[in-house]
């Protein structure tokens, strides 16, 4: 009876609410995070359950701060949730100590909410993987956190339904010493490979991040890269 409970332990040792929680991000739209040498790449795939729905009102990638953003796969309610969070604690951050929030100690903040999600009563995990890219002081860095609320670097990474494949088409291709461009064609040839269908701005998102600044590539800016592969 006790393997039902939100915050129990089952006989396997396994939180059964995270596993559940971890099948949900595994059904979600495929989402990539890439370091460059001068950057990070976050893309990420846009599906809509309807092709009477606007593509444009669905957002994958998200600007966080100056210096940092995300992307997703699995619930968007949940990922909403999250971003909102870590705005507000850059925000905090940056109002407190006048400079940029250091990316991992964004990440442990997250991870501590999502950690918390999984032993509280009357709450459930975050049935949302999130993907963290940003620059700082220390470098260019790329993070990803689960629903446990466990995280790690990556040079490259990916979630969602097409995550295994995208991780080896990556191991094939990643190389620490490509620039931004560079990184954006292998993001969008991942993606790609996994797509059903052709690709296009409508349903694909890329948030470039580099010394400048993070930004959301325009269509015209996206068509054009994904012309060139």
């Amino acid at each position: 009876m006790t393997d039902y409970g939100i915050t129990t332990f089952d006989r396997l040792g396994e939180l059964p609410q995270v596993t559940n929680a971890s099948k949900a991000v595994a059904r979600g739209a495929t989402s990539i995070g890439v370091k460059a040498a001068d950057g990070v790449v976050l893309a990420s795939e846009k599906k809509a359950l309807s092709p009477l729905v606007d593509m444009s009102s669905i957002q994958k990638v998200f600007i966080v701060d100056d210096h940092i953003g995300m992307t997703y796969s699995g619930l968007a309610p949940d990922s909403r949730v999250l971003v909102q969070e870590a705005r507000s604690v850059c925000a905090g951050y940056r109002m407190q100590f006048s400079e940029e929030m250091p990316v991992l100690q964004l990440v442990r903040e997250l991870g501590k909410i999502y950690q918390d999600s999984t032993q509280a009563r009357g709450m459930r995990p975050f049935g949302v993987s999130l993907i963290i890219g940003g620059i700082d002081s220390t470098g260019v860095h790329v993070y990803q956190i689960d629903p446990s609320g466990t995280f790690l670097p990556w040079k490259a990474c990916s979630s969602g339904k097409n995550a295994q494949a995208a991780k080896s088409f990556l191991e094939k291709r990643y190389k620490d010493t490509d620039e931004i461009d560079d990184v954006v064609h292998t993001a969008l040839l991942t993606l790609k490979d996994g797509l059903d269908g052709k690709m296009t701005p409508e349903n694909t998102e890329v948030l470039r991040i580099t010394a400048r600044g993070a930004e959301v590539l325009s269509a015209q800016v996206l068509q054009d890269y994904i012309e060139q592969i």
